[in-house]
């Protein structure tokens, strides 16, 4: 992972600007769901992924750090996590996920990162 919870690893093949919209997400053991929202803001680059019937038509925020590789011709985005650490991760909320620096926090606690991006423990 990289540094900062919150932006894209140089070597993930992600192209700022690319629309992943409607991509794929693969988890390390298997698919999570589909890309819903996403932003490749500097500092502030992340992915709403509709987990669908998989967890219930839940969605998970994941920050752009956990995306280890993009893959444009096959449509898909590759993360480091597993499904039960995207299960078990904070429940996203749509409302606070823009504004409330507190819910980024817990949400960069929670992927191993201590708050507004520092490096890891």
């Amino acid at each position: 992972m990289t540094e900062h919870v919150w932006s894209f690893q140089s070597t993930s093949g992600h192209l700022a600007g690319a629309d992943l919209t409607g991509y794929k997400v693969e988890a390390t053991d298997g698919s999570i769901g589909k890309v819903d929202k996403h932003s490749d803001e500097v500092g502030d680059a992340y992915l709403v992924v509709d987990t669908g019937v998989w967890i219930f038509g839940k969605e998970v925020l994941l920050p752009a750090s956990t995306v280890t590789r993009v893959d444009p011709e096959g449509g898909k985005i590759f993360v480091d996590l597993t499904k039960e650490q995207i299960k078990d991760a904070p429940e996203f909320h749509r409302e606070k996920h823009l504004g409330d620096s507190g819910y980024r926090e817990e949400l960069g606690t929670y992927y191993g990162f201590p708050p507004f991006g520092g490096r890891p423990l």
